[in-house]
């Protein structure tokens, strides 16, 4: 009987979902993501900083298993990375500014009482960067650019209802952002560039929600 030793490789080698079609793979791993921010996450009771460890601690263990490359990852190409992630940054820091700048449009922002050094210097870029990166531009972009938006778009869907968000208006909102960052990672040819265009994209935001609490105190 031929094995897997046999065949010339060991059964602790065999990559994750081996006996599952190609085409499959990225589903599953699309659904696992939906599950664990929808309802294993919530059902944690965790806080913000507990959330942003196991998040990240999630994106690692799913990317470890799914025996995806460091190139395939997007880990590579950083100087590409850095140009065009810096360019594509300088949108959402420009309108930040003019949003800041201009009071009628700032008292639109939705302000937030938490703590901004924590949100900026490590929930923002381990919680929801580096987690959503490694799984959606990296893992998923390797195995199906088309479905690694929508599964992007469906990672929201607790978060939107923990803010009285609308669902379906914040899936489809975060599923074209997936599509741009998307983009990115495969016009640049590294992870890096949709990774600095997402976090100062949410930085810009937290400064914002930061600057309206204070002008509502």
């Amino acid at each position: 009987m031929r094995t897997a030793v046999t065949a010339g490789v060991e059964p602790a080698e065999r990559p994750f979902l081996a006996g599952v079609e190609p085409a499959e793979r990225p589903i599953l791993t699309g659904i696992a993501t939906t599950a664990w921010s929808t309802y294993l996450l919530p059902a944690l009771g965790l806080d913000a900083r507990g959330r942003a460890v196991a998040n990240a601690s999630f994106a690692v263990g799913v990317a470890a298993l799914s025996r995806t490359s460091a190139a395939e990852l997007g880990l590579r190409n950083f100087a590409a990375g850095l140009k065009w992630g810096a360019a594509a940054s300088a949108v959402p820091v420009l309108g930040s500014a003019v949003v800041a700048a201009i009071p009628a449009l700032r008292r639109r922002v939705r302000p937030s009482e938490d703590e901004l050094a924590e949100w900026v210097l490590f929930r923002i870029p381990v919680g929801t960067v580096l987690t959503e990166e490694l799984l959606f531009r990296g893992v998923l972009d390797a195995a199906s650019p088309a479905l690694s938006p929508i599964f992007f778009g469906l990672w929201h869907i607790h978060p939107a209802r923990a803010a009285g968000d609308t669902v379906v208006g914040t899936v489809v909102a975060t599923a074209a952002a997936g599509v741009v960052f998307s983009w990115l990672r495969a016009r640049s040819g590294s992870v890096l560039a949709p990774a600095l265009l997402h976090y100062f994209l949410n930085a810009s935001g937290a400064v914002l929600a930061h600057l309206a609490a204070d002008d509502r105190s």
